[in-house]
């Protein structure tokens, strides 16, 4: 270490450590590094930059990276450096002088000094880079990166430029934060990492533009859609739904472009465009208003001249494009189709404030009485006003005031004013008028010409041209005509003629007309010196000529056409002379009457005589005594035999007897076996079971007494609908008294409303009065209106698109309504098989239509709230599908609330909290532990734990008991549940092929458990589950176990564990599983039904056979707020105009008011009588239109001849016999079957004489006055034309239509059982509903009990206060101007109107016979505009929502709060 040192010059240290090694310890080289690092040490000290530089660079010190030009800067820092190191290293020492010191302590090792040259280098890189910045150059910046001093990554010098940018954009981002601070070397990494990323992107996005030109030259829609979706292109979202849009679009900018490809800006602005286009038309696809607004007015989207005031005619006039365009198949309205959909509404919008102040103009000329004014006015460009003839001016002008004073009248309003359509009618009509009056005139003129002229042909001619309004003119009477009219314009000209020009006609409208004779041209104005011309004939000299002369032609044919009559008088006297010939010649007779019988007595004796020697001579001729002996033993031997043998009958006659019935018996079971089972039964089974299509007198009891029992259902289930909404409005009433917001009299003027229905009272309403002229009086007008409404309702019921078309073109709310009343009336509740079918083919159909439209995600079903589904669990659960529940659920519910000792608590804080009250309770101290703790505080104590287990186990138990009730309760859901339950199964897989079993297994169970079954568990009582009294309710312990029970059903129905908040009821997870395979079971089995037509037996020909006529009972009210909504959205429930509905509607006409239907006379719009009228009800009788025609045209329609075909078969099988239906037909009847047949359809004439009206059947069957050879004939014929289209085959002797009978047979029975069975379903329903009414009836006497005790606590307060509820009472109607409640607050802003207009707008608000709801109406200027019921509750609830405002009129904007005030303030004395 000394010889190295030496070689420097430098001592050797006086420290025995260098860098913690002893100096007589070192290598060779690291002696010479120690060396060379002293020897820098010591030339920093000298502080001469080029000293310490050559030190530096000698090879044994071993440092790199030197940089000549630094030499001063390496001085400065390592100077410093070292005078830091001996500065500390002095400290060290004088807080410890006895430690063994190393030479490093105060010299810089080679590390230190590596790293302070590699910091100088570093900052004289940095230094270069930031005025490379500054500089602006991108090369010289390139070159300062790639300075080894930095040490920087990834650099490349094709991205030098990028470099330059995002290193700029940081320095000016720092010099922001921290000014005059150069970038660091790992700002200028990240500057440069960046840079390459950008760099990268920037060439995957040309790359990507590139392909997006070639996929759009291409002309695949999805691949362009593919390449503009591809992340390297950098572009906003791209729909690929709307594939074509963005392909026809770009490609169409594409072409457009000078150089034939779009570059990166275009494509960005292109597509965000597009995208927003896309959302448009999805938001117009769903009705989204406020998302179609948000991308009109978006600045995306690009449009011009958005306004926004103009926001829903924009968007109404989109709608209307995109349904025109879906009509014709475009998918899509494209960026040109808005925009210029834009500009039409702002120009429509224009023209209409055009046309608006040109018709003021035209109003206010009327009122200057300025003919000349109002000219101009009408021919202003902006009032549009077509065909307007200034030389009709004065002719306008009449009509015009004229309209203008009958609207007035109309109207009671002086001021009103003519609108648009009303002049433009007046307009056209003057120029109608003025047309006919000049060719009335010229027809008028031609008639006088034709007179002149002598021909009789011409004459007519002119008569019979249409403008002269002639009537009565006949061709035969045409000389005649000419003769007498030439003669009257002979007598004028003999008077004296005039010689004037001009004739004056008096035309329809009550206006002269002014005719010149000369020139062929009228005018309205009198002309100046006006003289009427006195010889020519007018149209009442002409109608008085034509109507003589008719009437005498008229006579002398009459006479003519009674010739025969005429005959028949001259036939009836010479009868009558006949008869007194004859009535002569029997008095001659009866006057010899004696003589004439002598006479035959002489003749009658004599024949006897003969006749007994005759006798006598024949049996001498034959050996007497043989013949009497032959005679005596065979009579012997006979009457022995027979004795003998009725001896042995009476012997055996039990044996006998018993004998014969069990060979009937078993004869019958063959027969009856046969006919049920076999694929042909022979005739003679057919034969002996055809009297089973007859129907019996039992039949037509039975059908009677089920359309009874229909008829009280309906009635009652009416009855018990109308007490319970009287129910639910007394408790708002009472809820509203205890709130101060009612008077108590006004409780009791609603209590005195609350009647215990009957039966009779319901009838009595329903009952309509025909000598009042009401729908079924007894007139030929009423009777076709009648008709047509049972026409157009057998329509509805029969056909359920209609009906499902029409739920979902109404708002939901409303929608509802409809079903629950329309509806359910329509199809009488279900109460028959027919009905049930029909209401169930309705909910099948509405529901497909729902999913179909409506449904986008399969969970959609179970998170939102489908309107069939909710209709379909709300009738099920109705007064029949009530008792299936109760069967099902009340036996388990019962004994859940039975059993007192049961008390499920799974939540540990509530356990806590009942075991400190416990504890506290039994000794009567305060408890130590705190009340209010968290789940886990209170699940640290082991009571709380214990309690918790013992609870899940009690809940476990009686959950299973629930279970168990449910999957063995298949066979009790109605099957109406179960069906739906598959429709709804089978519609989803259709529509979500990928869903699994299990999914579509949840929303099965999300039916027929959650929304069926759960609610009846929760709450019982609410659903009739079990019984309760009035006034009683359950306990909370009850609803809290019955809640916990059914929170387990519903997890284990939807395979849903408890996590999370509920992890302590994790041990239950196992149990839910095994629970869930049994609900999965359940559901299976349960959408395991027949379908619809194999459950009823009913296809579409059972109406035509079915005994009785379909029967409904509806109110007035529902017939025509059906009628309306049918004529509402007729075109879009029925797209086709050749749809029968159409004609059905179109029969109807306009919708008759209730005054109209009921046969009394108009009421104001407000009477309170009104709404009571609408709600008489009527029974239809529904009828076919288009059933099976006329026999004549009948008989085209294959199936109808073939039912026709069957019955005749069967009248004739009955009565001849034969083993083939060809062998009978073929076969002619004796007279004996003959007489037995007409002896048959004489006792058919009888029976079907005694049939109630409504038991016939629509039409009648064939014709029963043919003969019974007849009838077989008719058979061969119809059989011919049945081969011929091919429904029946010959060569099988036609036993496919015996086939046809023996089903028939069996079906008649089938029906008589369901018939049987539907009575006792009838009989439980009405006996439920029974109950029913009974409770309700229990909760009016509950209510009048608490309405008396409220009466009789007032009776004991003062009369002051009795004085001040009767002011409080007596409500009046409150007007208010819409300016003064502007003032108020409460009414925000009119649309439309500005609020200047204000004080011409009156709302008048008066209560209505209801409590809680308000009548408001609106008028403009006076005129009423429309009525609004308004509901207290409804705005209760709404602010109770938070909704601050609410839309009144539909343009009215109202604020919640305030309105609410104001009420309380003029109405309810708050």
């Amino acid at each position: 270490m000394k010889s190295e040192l030496e070689k420097y010059g430098i001592q050797m240290p006086a420290f025995s450590k260098i860098g913690g090694i002893l100096a007589n310890e070192l290598s060779v080289d690291e002696a010479a590094l120690h060396a060379a690092v002293i020897a820098i040490n010591d030339a920093i000290d000298h502080g001469v930059p080029e000293d310490t530089m050559a030190a530096m660079r000698n090879p044994n010190a071993m440092l790199v990276n030197l940089d000549e030009s630094a030499g001063q800067h390496y001085q400065d820092t390592l100077s410093q450096a070292k005078a830091l190191k001996v500065e500390n290293a002095r400290k060290r020492i004088g807080e410890n002088a006895d430690a063994e010191r190393d030479v490093y302590e105060e010299l810089l090792t080679q590390a230190e000094i590596q790293g302070n040259v590699n910091k100088v280098n570093q900052e004289k890189a940095l230094s270069a880079a930031e005025e490379a910045l500054l500089s602006g150059d991108e090369d010289r910046l390139y070159d300062a990166l790639r300075s080894q001093a930095l040490g920087l990554k990834n650099l490349n010098g094709q991205n030098k430029g990028w470099y330059f940018k995002e290193l700029m954009a940081a320095r000016e981002l720092k010099e922001q934060n921290s000014p005059g601070e150069a970038l660091t070397k790992d700002e200028l990494q990240n500057g440069v990492d960046v840079a390459n990323e950008v760099a990268t992107a920037y060439q995957k996005m040309l790359e990507a533009v590139e392909r997006i030109n070639a996929a759009i030259r291409a002309g695949v829609a999805e691949e362009t859609v593919k390449e503009l979706m591809n992340p390297d292109a950098q572009l906003p979202q791209v729909y690929p739904s709307a594939a074509e849009l963005y392909q026809r679009e770009l490609a169409s900018l594409q072409q457009q472009s000078p150089e034939g490809s779009l570059t990166h800006p275009e494509l960005l602005v292109a597509v965000e465009m597009l995208s927003s286009v896309v959302l448009i038309n999805e938001a117009l696809e769903v009705g989204d208003r406020a998302g179609l607004w948000k991308q009109l007015s978006s600045a995306v989207t690009g449009l011009s001249n958005v306004e926004d005031e103009y926001a829903q005619r924009y968007m109404d006039e989109l709608m209307r494009l995109k349904a025109a365009a879906r009509e014709e198949g475009n998918e899509y309205l494209t960026w040109n189709d808005i925009q210029a959909c834009v500009d039409q509404v702002n120009s429509t919008v224009q023209e209409e404030h055009e046309r608006i102040a040109a018709i003021g103009q035209i109003n206010e000329a009327l009122d200057g009485g300025d003919l000349q004014s109002t000219l101009a006015a009408l021919q202003h460009p902006a009032a549009k006003l077509t065909d307007v003839d200034p030389s009709l001016a004065q002719h306008y002008y009449d009509l015009l005031l004229q309209a203008r004073r009958e609207k007035a009248h109309e109207t009671q309003d002086p001021s009103a004013v003519l609108w648009l359509d009303e002049i433009q009618d007046a307009i056209l009509k003057a120029n109608q008028e003025t047309q006919e009056a000049l060719q009335f005139s010229k027809a008028i003129q031609a008639i006088n010409t034709a007179v002149e002229s002598g021909d009789s042909a011409q004459t007519l001619a002119a008569l019979r041209s249409p403008s002269a309004g002639l009537y009565g003119v006949t061709s035969e009477c045409a000389p005649t005509y000419h003769t007498d009219l030439a003669k009257i314009k002979e007598d004028k000209k003999k008077e004296g003629d005039n010689g004037s020009e001009w004739v004056q006609h008096w035309v329809k409208g009550g206006h002269n007309y002014y005719y010149n004779l000369q020139s062929g041209e009228g005018s309205w104005q009198e002309p100046e010196g006006f003289v009427q011309n006195n010889a020519l004939l007018n149209k009442e000299d002409i109608q008085g000529v034509v109507s003589g002369v008719t009437a005498a032609y008229n006579r002398e044919q009459l006479w003519r056409a009674n010739e025969s009559l005429i005959t028949k008088l001259q036939a009836r006297c010479r009868g009558y002379l006949v008869r007194q010939g004859l009535k002569n010649r029997i008095g001659y007779l009866k006057e010899q009457d004696p003589s004439i019988k002598c006479i035959q007595a002489h003749w009658r004796g004599y024949k006897q005589r003969q006749s007994y020697k005759n006798r006598m001579k024949h049996l001498k001729d034959n050996s007497d005594k043989a013949v009497k002996i032959q005679a005596m033993v065979r009579m012997h031997q006979a009457r022995k035999k027979y004795k003998d043998r009725l001896k042995y009958f009476k012997d055996h006659l039990d044996d006998i007897v018993k004998i014969q019935a069990f060979i009937r018996a078993n004869k019958a079971r063959d027969d009856y076996k046969t006919l049920i089972n076999a694929d042909e039964p022979p005739m003679a089974v057919v034969r002996k079971f055809v009297h089973l299509l007859d129907h019996s007198d039992q039949d037509f009891q039975e059908e009677l007494e089920l359309m009874r029992l229909r008829e009280e259902v309906v009635t009652n289930i009416r009855s018990n609908q109308q007490l319970e909404n009287d129910l639910n409005l007394m408790d708002i009433k009472i809820g509203l008294l205890v709130k101060n917001k009612i008077t108590l009299q006004e409780v009791v003027s609603h209590s005195k409303k609350l009647t215990k229905k009957n039966k009779g009272e319901l009838s009595n309403m329903m009952m309509m009065n025909k000598h009042k002229g009401g729908l079924k009086a007894l007139s030929k007008e009423k009777r076709v209106k009648l008709e047509a409404y049972q026409y157009l309702f057998y329509l509805l019921q029969t056909n359920p698109t209609y009906l499902a078309k029409l739920i979902f073109q109404m708002p939901q709310n409303k929608s509802t309504k409809f079903m629950d009343t329309v509806i359910f009336t329509l199809y009488n509740y279900a109460s028959n098989q027919r009905e049930e079918y029909l209401l169930l083919k309705l909910f099948k159909t509405a529901l497909q239509e729902e999913i179909k439209s409506k449904v986008d995600q399969i969970q959609e079903i179970v998170t939102g709230n489908p309107t069939v589904i909710k209709m379909v669990v709300s009738f099920n659960r109705g007064a029949r599908g009530q008792n299936a529940l109760r069967q099902i659920l009340a036996p388990v519910v019962k004994e859940i609330m039975d059993d007192k000792t049961l008390n499920i608590k799974t939540d540990p804080v509530d356990i806590y909290k009942s075991w400190v009250n416990q504890m506290e309770s039994q000794t009567g101290e305060a408890s130590k532990l705190p009340y209010d703790v968290t789940p886990e505080q209170a699940m640290s104590h082991e009571e709380v734990r214990t309690r918790l287990e013992a609870s899940i186990k009690n809940m476990r138990t009686v959950t299973d008991k629930f279970l168990s009730a449910i999957v063995v309760s298949i066979d009790k859901i109605p099957y109406g549940m179960r069906f739906i339950a598959k429709v709804l199964k089978d519609t989803l897989s259709e529509k979500f092929p990928d869903a699994s079993e299990d999914e579509l297994l949840k929303i099965v169970g999300n039916l027929l458990y959650y929304r069926y079954m759960n609610p009846a568990i929760v709450a019982p009582d609410a659903f009739d589950i079990i019984e309760m009294s009035a006034g009683s309710q359950l306990t909370t312990d009850q609803r809290r176990n019955l809640g916990s029970i059914a929170k387990m059903l519903q997890h284990a129905a939807s395979n849903k564990m408890f996590l999370g908040d509920n992890a302590h009821l994790n041990p239950i997870n196992e149990y839910l599983t095994s629970s869930y395979q049994k609900f999965r079971r359940f559901f299976q089995a349960a959408c395991d039904v027949p379908s619809l037509e194999d459950r009823f037996n009913i296809d579409q020909y059972s109406d035509l056979v079915t005994l009785t006529k379909p029967v409904i009972y509806i109110s007035l009210g529902e017939i025509i707020n059906t009628h309306t909504l049918l004529l509402d959205h007729q075109d879009a429930i029925a797209p086709e105009h050749n749809d029968p509905i159409h004609e059905l509607l179109e029969d109807l006409g306009e919708v008759p008011t209730i005054e109209t239907l009921i046969g009394e006379n108009p009421l104001p719009p407000n009477d309170p009588a009104r709404e009571q009228m609408g709600k008489t009800e009527v029974s239809l009788t529904l009828t076919n239109k288009f059933d099976v025609p006329a026999q004549a045209n009948a008989e085209m329609d294959a199936r109808t001849l073939l039912l026709n075909t069957k019955r005749l078969i069967v009248d004739v099988i009955r009565f001849q016999p034969g083993e083939t239906l060809t062998e009978i037909l073929e076969s002619s009847p004796s007279p004996e079957q003959e007489v037995e047949y007409q002896r048959a359809m004489q006792r058919r004439a009888i029976r079907d004489a005694k049939t109630p009206e409504k038991m016939k059947q629509a039409q009648p069957v064939v014709d029963d006055s043919l003969t019974l050879q007849g009838k077989k004939d008719k058979i061969k014929s119809n059989l011919q034309r049945l081969g011929e289209l091919g429904k029946v085959h010959p060569e099988n002797r036609y036993q496919d239509l015996i086939n046809d009978i023996a089903k028939d047979i069996r079906n008649q029975r089938r029906y008589r059982q369901r018939r049987k069975a539907e009575l006792v379903k009838l009989q439980q329903t009405n006996s439920a509903l029974s109950s029913k009414s009974n409770f309700y009836n229990e909760q009016i006497d509950y209510y009048n009990r608490y309405i008396k005790t409220c009466m009789d606590n007032l009776a004991t307060k003062g009369k002051p206060k009795k004085d001040n509820k009767a002011k409080k009472s007596k409500q009046v109607a409150q007007k208010y101007t819409a300016a003064r409640l502007h003032e108020k607050g409460v009414l925000i802003e009119i649309d439309d109107l500005q609020t200047n207009q204000f004080k011409n707008v009156i709302f008048e608000i008066s209560p209505s016979e209801v409590v809680g709801v308000f009548d408001v109406k609106a008028k403009l200027m006076g005129v009423h505009l429309e009525t609004v019921m308004l509901e207290y509750q409804d705005l209760l609830q709404l602010q109770y929502e938070g909704v601050a405002v609410m839309k009144l009129f539909d343009r009215a904007t109202i604020n919640v709060n305030l309105l609410i005030f104001m009420l309380n303030k003029k109405f309810y004395g708050k």
